[in-house]
């Protein structure tokens, strides 16, 4: 029997979103959003990163789905950008999850904007298109 853990989506992975297929066979378990411990980043307006904070960070907007391993392991994984790795957050409710992060602090990098703002990912995209 494949245990399920909790993973926290952020980006393209949410419901609507191009990857949100990958968690097809997922439960979802709702709308949530971090601990205010993260800043987050655009990479080219095509996905987003969360970069552990600490200090001057805020609580990122996304959803929580129950998933198995093996269907992270292979449905979800596989499609998430090199930039990001998996990792343990914190959400606001102090529960932790599993959660794609940047791998280094990319500040200043070419394409990568902070958008670290009331919203998230959708919202920062309709403003984006706004313009």
């Amino acid at each position: 029997m494949d245990q399920h853990v909790t993973m926290f989506v952020n980006g393209q992975a949410m419901s609507g979103g191009e990857l949100n297929d990958a968690l097809a066979v997922a439960r979802f378990t709702g709308k949530v959003c971090t601990a205010p411990r993260y800043r987050f980043y655009s990479f080219h307006d095509t996905f987003p990163g969360l970069l552990p904070a600490g200090a001057g960070g805020w609580g990122v907007p996304g959803e929580t789905y129950q998933i198995s391993y093996t269907d992270l392991r292979e449905r979800l994984l596989p499609r998430e950008p090199s930039e990001l790795e998996l990792t343990v957050i914190e959400l606001e409710d102090g529960r932790g999850s599993l959660s794609m992060v940047c791998r280094s602090d990319p500040a200043g990098l070419p394409g990568v904007t902070e958008i670290t703002e009331p919203g998230g990912w959708r919202e920062y995209l309709a403003k984006r298109a706004a313009r």
